[in-house]
């Protein structure tokens, strides 16, 4: 069994990584932690390929994958496979699907199909697409019993569409992110590691990583017994005493526990 690399999803820190100099200096801190992976996502606009690249390198980080937003996969793919090449990352995630391609079966397999033709146009410049999850996936679409996950799982080509689980949203969702792992293990490159609470509203509230409700362990060990390559720590919000760096370190301690168990 190989050892999945952890990592930071900067989404976590995306405050901090508007300017080239912010970024900088949130990498520098990372590597302070220990960390050498991470998932880009959240990155001001501002900071150009060559920048990213130069920062990256004098931190020596790597980079698993990068989100990026729908509209800028349909409008700028030339860009983006420039800036996957430059930074040298393989994996181009989608982050969060449009409201619209996710209300009736004809809208997820028009979705599924366009994506497919992302996904191609990717794979000729040795890139990968990757779809990033959130509950919505999970809810019965308005004219059928099926989820737009299900769809997803049962009519896209897993040699096109990879899967990026989030383990929380997952969770939450009412579906067992263990079972979900180990089922869908040959899609996936990077799982996102997120923990959370329930709130009076019954929303999560995110929490630092092994003080929620999600079975971190359990799906560690998948991650393992699967050789899944990389496992990145995320948190949207609500961090500890409202510090995302006091809540990286929490959730690094808690990889370590992971590794050592």
């Amino acid at each position: 069994m190989k050892e999945p690399l952890t990592g930071v999803q900067l989404y976590t820190l995306r405050n901090y990584i508007q300017t080239a100099d912010a970024f900088d200096r949130t990498l520098e801190r990372l590597a302070r932690m220990g960390v050498q992976d991470v998932q880009i996502s959240g990155i001001g606009q501002s900071i150009s390929a060559q920048e990213q690249k130069e920062i990256l390198q004098r931190h020596k980080m790597r980079v698993c994958v990068t989100h990026q937003s729908y509209d800028r996969i349909l409008n700028n793919l030339p860009q983006l496979i420039e800036l996957h090449q430059t930074i040298g990352c393989d994996a181009l995630g989608l982050g969060y699907s449009p409201a619209e391609a996710r209300r009736t079966l004809a809208d997820v397999r028009a979705f599924l199909k366009r994506m497919e033709g992302v996904a191609k146009e990717l794979q000729k410049n040795g890139i990968g697409f990757h779809y990033h999850n959130h509950d919505f996936e999970f809810a019965p679409l308005q004219d059928s019993n099926k989820s737009m996950m299900d769809v997803l799982l049962e009519e896209s080509d897993p040699a096109l569409i990879h899967l990026i689980p989030d383990v929380a949203w997952i969770h939450f969702a009412g579906c067992d992110p263990v079972t979900f792992l180990k089922e869908n293990a040959d899609r996936v490159k990077v799982v996102h590691f997120k923990d959370y609470v329930k709130k009076a509203d019954a929303r999560p509230k995110f929490a630092s990583l092994g003080q929620g409700v999600v079975p971190l362990r359990e799906c560690f060990a998948v991650c393992r017994e699967q050789e899944i390559p990389y496992v990145m720590y995320e948190q949207d919000d609500n961090w500890t005493m409202g510090d995302p760096f006091l809540a990286t370190e929490e959730s690094l301690r808690c990889f370590t526990e992971l590794h050592q168990s």
